[in-house]
């Protein structure tokens, strides 16, 4: 039986479920937060502009409501009037709808981001589902809505009767005020009242934000089974994994055990490790090693090494601290110059030799490898 656990969604959301949710457009959003942007942006923009709006209205007022016989004599005046008055208006509180565009653009910025998704734009029939409607309602996003409808009422209800009861002398007083001073006191009674009713919903929102981010992020958990599939979808099932790699290793071998015939010399232990290098003077700066192996492999090296006539030389020390020191296609260690310099010399006058000119060279011995490079076979 599986475990009950996998079953479970305890895990954090994988960064490529993430990314998934985003591409279909489910992305951490606040309604109240949009909101309280858009109405803090209105209302800032009302207090700014606010007198220099009532005094434009009253003057448009004023020349909409002037007549003289001229114009009620002639349909089309009043027409005119109509379009000048319509495109005064808009050019009035066009700085204010300017402003609450920037708020509307800027809000999702706080949480989610902006996003232009396709998919979320496609119809979704499952919406239109009854059952699925009553289940919405009656989960626990449904019962914190409720809670959010009612928090706000009390919240912004309290918030606007206390800023009214403050103001209600002050509006009273509007009465007694000429038209032309009333209306931009008006105005700006209306702004900060707006504003500190507008702000009482800071409360709501300073719990709506963690609520919806942990909503969102909760949703998105992973099951233990699902992270394991994820794993072996984006990194590889570990047994194609295991195959790959030793493929590749067999493909290396076969490449280093193809350039053992343009070995120089192979250097022994003489059965547990084999090295083989090449120095080409004028191409190479210091000897390189073109293969290396231990064991099967080092025999296997020695066999070619024979098949091809390479020389053979049997140097414990030397052997070991080149297996150990150096990685194919690299240059040998500095450290290790000398010992190989003599071992180099050896094979160049053992082809004197072996051509004809010159005697029988003598096989290097006692080559001296730097203490704490050379090791020790224990098997």
């Amino acid at each position: 039986m599986a475990d009950d656990s996998d079953l479970e969604r305890t895990e954090p959301a994988s960064g490529r479920r993430l990314d998934e949710a985003r591409s279909k457009g489910n992305i951490p959003r606040s309604r109240e937060l949009n909101t309280f942007v858009i109405l803090m942006a209105g209302g800032a923009g009302l207090m700014i502009m606010g007198p220099k709006l009532a005094n434009g209205i009253l003057d448009l007022a004023h020349q909409w409501f002037t007549f003289n016989q001229v114009s009620l004599a002639d349909p089309n005046l009043m027409w005119k009037r109509f379009i000048d008055t319509a495109i005064s208006m808009i050019g009035l509180f066009m700085p204010l709808l300017v402003v609450l565009l920037i708020a509307v653009l800027a809000a999702p910025l706080a949480i989610g981001g902006w996003l232009f998704s396709v998919e979320a734009l496609q119809p979704d029939f499952g919406r239109l589902n009854p059952l699925k409607g009553l289940t919405r309602v009656f989960s626990v996003n449904g019962l914190v809505e409720l809670v959010k409808a009612l928090a706000k009422t009390l919240v912004v209800g309290s918030v606007a009767y206390w800023v009214l009861m403050g103001k209600k002398t002050e509006i009273l007083s509007l009465a007694a005020e000429p038209i032309s001073g009333s209306i931009p006191h008006l105005a700006n009674m209306l702004a900060w009242t707006f504003i500190l009713i507008t702000g009482a919903m800071a409360l709501i929102v300073s719990l709506d934000v963690p609520f919806q981010l942990w909503e969102y992020y909760r949703k998105l958990r992973m099951t233990k089974e699902e992270v394991r599939k994820e794993s072996k979808e984006s990194e590889g099932d570990p047994m194609i994994k295991g195959r790959i790699r030793a493929l590749q290793r067999e493909a290396a071998r076969k490449r280093m055990m193809a350039e053992v015939p343009k070995a120089d010399v192979i250097v022994t232990n003489p059965t547990h490790y084999a090295v083989a290098l090449v120095y080409r003077e004028k191409e190479m700066r210091a000897p390189r090693v073109v293969a290396k192996g231990s064991y099967l492999l080092a025999q296997r090296i020695r066999e070619l090494g024979e098949e091809h006539h390479i020389p053979i030389l049997q140097a414990p020390p030397l052997a070991r601290a080149l297996y150990k020191h150096t990685e194919l296609d690299q240059e040998i260690p500095s450290a290790l110059f000398a010992a190989v310099a003599e071992v180099l010399a050896y094979v160049y006058q053992l082809r004197s030799y072996n051509s004809g000119a010159g005697d029988m060279p003598q096989k290097p011995a006692d080559l001296q490898v730097p203490e704490g490079m050379d090791f020790e076979d224990t098997e």
